[in-house]
C-alpha cells in the first residue's frame, strides 16, 4: 500500500522553499540579516539582580553580613552594568538601527543614568511595601510580602522598567513589564506614572495603561482595567493621553473599569466593584453599581 504522506526529498524541497518564501512575504515577523536582538533570558536575570539590590538579604542563597555589604553591592552594580549595558547596545542597534559606535555610547550613558536611580526606587518600594502591609489585614509581615505577594513584584518590575522608560531605552521596559505580567497576571505599562504608597490587593488581571497617571497612596483590587476609551486609531493614537488619571487616595475595587484620556477619579473617591467609568468624577466621591440584583432561589422552586 503506497504512502501517500511519505516525507520524500522533494516534499522537503518544497516545504523549506515555501517557508523561505514565508519570510520574505511575512515581514512583519521576519527579522533576516538583521542586527542581534536583546535576549529575554539575559534580561529576566537583570530583574533578578536587581531585585536583590532593592531587596537586599531577601533573595540571596547566603546569609548576608553587613561587613561584607560593600563588596557585596559593587558586585552586583558591576554584573548589572555589564549585562545591561550590552542588552541595550543590541536594543539600540536591533530596534532603532543605530550603528554599533553609536548603540555602544548610549547604552552606556542609559545604564549608568538608571544605576543611580536605585536609591530613588529603593524609595519608592519602601512606602509600597508599606501600604500594602497596612492595607491587607491577611498580612503578617513586611518578609511575606516581599517573598510572596505578587502585586509587590509586579510593582518592583515596573519601577526599575519606567526608570528605563523615561530614558527612552527601547524594548528592553516592555520586556520587563511583560515578564512581569506573564509572572503574576498583572499587566503595568512601563510608561504609567505611579506615585508612592501604591498598593495592589490580589492583583490577577489588572490591567494598567501607557499614559495612566496615578497619585499617592492608592489601592487597586483584582480585575481592574485603567485603559483606553478605544484603541480603533491604532497607531494615530501613539503619544495621545488615553488613559486615566487617579488622584491620591482613591481605593478601586475589583472589575472596575475607568477609561479615557479624559477621566479623572477625584482624591478620597472608592469605585466599587464592576462600575464602569468613562467621565470624571470628584473628589470625596463613592461610586457603585445598584442596577443589578442578586437572585437566590432553591434548586426545587423553577
Amino acid at each position: 500500500m503506497a504512502d501517500n504522506n511519505k516525507f520524500d526529498e522533494q516534499t522537503v524541497t518544497e516545504l523549506v522553499d515555501n517557508i523561505v518564501k514565508s519570510y520574505r512575504e511575512c515581514e512583519y515577523i521576519s527579522k533576516i540579516d538583521s542586527a542581534r536582538q536583546p535576549d529575554k533570558d539575559v534580561i529576566e536575570g537583570i530583574i533578578n539582580s536587581v531585585k536583590k539590590l532593592l531587596f537586599p538579604g531577601y533573595f540571596e542563597t547566603k546569609r548576608l553580613k553587613s561587613e561584607f555589604i560593600r563588596y557585596y553591592v559593587g558586585e552586583l552594580i558591576e554584573e548589572i552594568k555589564y549585562n545591561l549595558e550590552r542588552q541595550m547596545i543590541y536594543a539600540y542597534s536591533f530596534t532603532n538601527g543605530e550603528d554599533m559606535k553609536k548603540a555602544e555610547k548610549l547604552a552606556k550613558e542609559k545604564t549608568e543614568c538608571f544605576l543611580v536611580k536605585i536609591p530613588g526606587i529603593r524609595e519608592y518600594l519602601n512606602t509600597d511595601v508599606y501600604a500594602t502591609y497596612e492595607g491587607d489585614p491577611a498580612a503578617y509581615s513586611y518578609d511575606e510580602i516581599i517573598y510572596s505577594y505578587p502585586g509587590i513584584y509586579a510593582i518592583m518590575i515596573y519601577r526599575v522598567a519606567h526608570e528605563l522608560y523615561n530614558l527612552s531605552v527601547p524594548l528592553i521596559p516592555r520586556i520587563m513589564t511583560e515578564y512581569a505580567h506573564s509572572r503574576t497576571g498583572i499587566d503595568i505599562h512601563p510608561g504609567a506614572t505611579i506615585g508612592k504608597y501604591f498598593c495592589i490587593d490580589h492583583g490577577t488581571g489588572i490591567v494598567i495603561g501607557e499614559t495612566t497617571i496615578i497619585g499617592e497612596h492608592v489601592k487597586i483590587y483584582q480585575g481592574v482595567t485603567l485603559g483606553g476609551l478605544s484603541t480603533s486609531g491604532g497607531q494615530k493614537l501613539k503619544g495621545v493621553r488615553r488613559h486615566p488619571t487617579i488622584e491620591d487616595n482613591v481605593t478601586i475595587y475589583a472589575g472596575a473599569s475607568i477609561l479615557g484620556g479624559n477621566t479623572v477619579i477625584g482624591a478620597n473617591s472608592v469605585v466599587g466593584g464592576n462600575a464602569f467609568i468613562t467621565k470624571s468624577v470628584d473628589r470625596d466621591t463613592r461610586i457603585t453599581v445598584e442596577a443589578q440584583k442578586l437572585k437566590i432561589r432553591s434548586k426545587g422552586n423553577k
